[in-house]
């Protein structure tokens, strides 16, 4: 599945960072729950609006900015 459709950017959200789909939820906060040891069903028990694919989205997106895909891909 492709989990990048759930990650959204606009100027107005957030100032532009990455978000969960179009909410005020920023990548790096769901990254920053995981890696303060918070489990996936920790979140998702905490934050309700948030979605397993959520986390999932948030994890790729990570992944291809620290490879470098998503550099080339706006190039």
């Amino acid at each position: 599945m492709d989990y990048l459709n759930r990650i959204t950017i606009d100027p107005e959200i957030c100032h532009g960072k990455p978000i969960i789909r179009g909410m005020r939820w920023p990548v790096e906060v769901i990254l920053d729950m995981l890696s303060s040891e918070m489990s996936v069903e920790e979140i998702l028990h905490d934050h309700p609006e948030l979605e397993k694919e959520d986390i999932l989205a948030s994890l790729r997106y990570a992944q291809l900015m620290v490879s470098g895909t998503m550099a080339r891909q706006a190039a």
